[in-house]
């Protein structure tokens, strides 16, 4: 006993500690210090040990002086006393080892000594300390499992919830396929309507070449004709400075000139007004080829923007194939969140009726241009909603994958710790178990020892 693991207390800490946590009624008020020192008493120790047997295995006091009824036994009343010494005897040679005392004896309870007893009160005070430590230590443990439980059915009713929201938010609803119908006949449609455009001014393209020739032509031919006439004219005063002839002849040659004259002016006003004419043709050619290529422009851009949603769902496709992937190891989400991702249903769907209500209250066009730009204008008008609504929904989405990241190592590392604590519990009760079959078999092997001794 020289050699202890566990501190050795004076009489006075061993009585204040049996009286205030062994003890209960008129056994801790009659404990004194004078029942351990300077002879403990038997009776007062005997009463402890049976208190601590009790207050550790639910074994009752007067439970020790029970003689078995299977054994024919005349007179038990002479074997009361015998048996609960010998029963508190083998119970406390089977518990004390467990507080590391190992030379315990029957006259420990007979002829109890002063030194042998504290020693041996030290050592159950001290397993009753460690008894309590580790049953605070269990109840706290247990009450945080039971928190975590809770935690993880919060999580996981949440996850449900966010798997519905993401099934929704990833499902295109009846109206919006049916808008996206829509805009795919409207752009057939003004692929086709172009394509017409495309023809009709490739025909006035080929009209105003040639009547590019046709004027190139006739403005040589004027050139050539004032050429002659100017050369005429000098010829004319030529000829009048060197001949001079009858009236009359001058006279015809005069209106055959002036008819000449007239003719020419004619073919000159009606090569200005066929000019002309070709200019406000070629005017309004160029305003259809600067109507038609921003038209062109506008197809194009709302092309790339259809483009730009097709691989924003193809992602948000993806995104979410992965989220089925990985829901298997998704445990906690916040409450909080689910409030707050229901209020932004909410919000989203408000958004989707008065957007189409926005929709149906559109006016017809009037002019085949103005219907083409019109409905350009309505088609970026969606595609800038749609590309903004996807922006949204990819900002929903990486909120969420980063909060789902975080709540899955939270939950990872609360799970490990819960899983570490049910271990520890698990052996330590299996532990706990083994002792007291191996308690209960000595004790029947004992009691069957002294059925064969009495």
């Amino acid at each position: 006993m020289s050699e202890n693991t566990f501190p050795v207390y004076n009489a006075d800490a061993i009585v204040n500690f049996y009286r205030t946590e062994v003890l209960t009624g008129q056994d801790a008020k009659h404990f004194t210090k004078g029942d351990l020192t300077p002879s403990p008493k038997p009776e007062t120790v005997q009463t402890l040990y049976m208190r601590v047997l009790h207050l550790l295995f639910g074994f009752r006091p007067e439970c020790h002086s029970m003689v078995p009824m299977l054994e024919n036994i005349q007179h038990p009343t002479y074997h009361e006393g015998a048996t609960a010494i010998l029963s508190v005897y083998t119970r406390m040679r089977q518990f004390l080892p467990m507080c590391l005392v190992y030379d315990f004896s029957l006259n420990d309870l007979l002829a109890p000594k002063k030194q042998k007893t504290l020693t041996v009160l030290s050592a159950i005070m001290n397993f009753l300390h460690f008894r309590k430590q580790r049953m605070d230590l269990i109840l706290e443990k247990q009450a945080k499992l039971r928190s975590d439980m809770d935690r993880l059915q919060a999580y996981t009713k949440s996850n449900l919830e966010a798997e519905k929201k993401i099934e929704k938010l990833t499902t295109i609803p009846p109206e919006q396929q049916a808008e996206a119908d829509e805009l795919a006949a409207a752009l057939s449609e003004l692929q086709t309507t172009t394509m017409h455009e495309y023809q009709e001014v490739n025909v006035k393209n080929e009209s105003i070449a040639e009547w590019k020739t046709k004027i190139a032509e006739k403005t040589q031919k004027l050139a050539q004709v004032k050429l002659d006439v100017s050369s005429l004219k000098e010829e004319i005063n030529k000829l009048k400075s060197q001949i001079v002839e009858s009236p009359e002849e001058l006279k015809s040659q005069m209106e055959k000139m002036r008819d000449n004259v007239k003719q020419i002016k004619n073919s000159l006003e009606e090569t200005d007004e066929r000019g002309v004419e070709l200019q406000s043709m070629v005017q309004s050619v160029t305003q259809t080829e600067a109507e038609i290529q921003q038209m062109l422009n506008l197809l194009q851009d709302l092309e790339g923007s259809m483009n730009n949603t097709k691989q924003r769902q193809e992602e948000n496709q993806e995104l979410s194939a992965q989220y089925d992937k990985k829901q298997k190891e998704l445990k906690n989400l916040c409450i909080e969140e689910g409030q707050m991702k229901r209020a932004l249903g909410m919000k989203l769907d408000k958004e989707s009726k008065q957007n189409i209500r926005r929709q149906k209250k559109r006016e017809i066009k009037e002019q085949h241009v103005q219907d083409v730009l019109g409905q350009c204008d309505q088609i970026h008008q969606k595609r800038e909603e749609m590309v903004d609504k996807i922006q949204e929904v990819n900002r929903e989405a990486q909120q969420l994958k980063a909060k789902i990241q975080s709540l899955r190592d939270v939950c990872s590392k609360e799970t490990e710790q819960a899983q570490a604590l049910y271990d520890t519990l698990s052996t330590s009760m299996d532990e706990l178990d083994r002792r007291i079959e191996v308690h209960v078999a000595d004790l029947r092997r004992d009691v069957t020892k002294m059925s064969a001794n009495f």
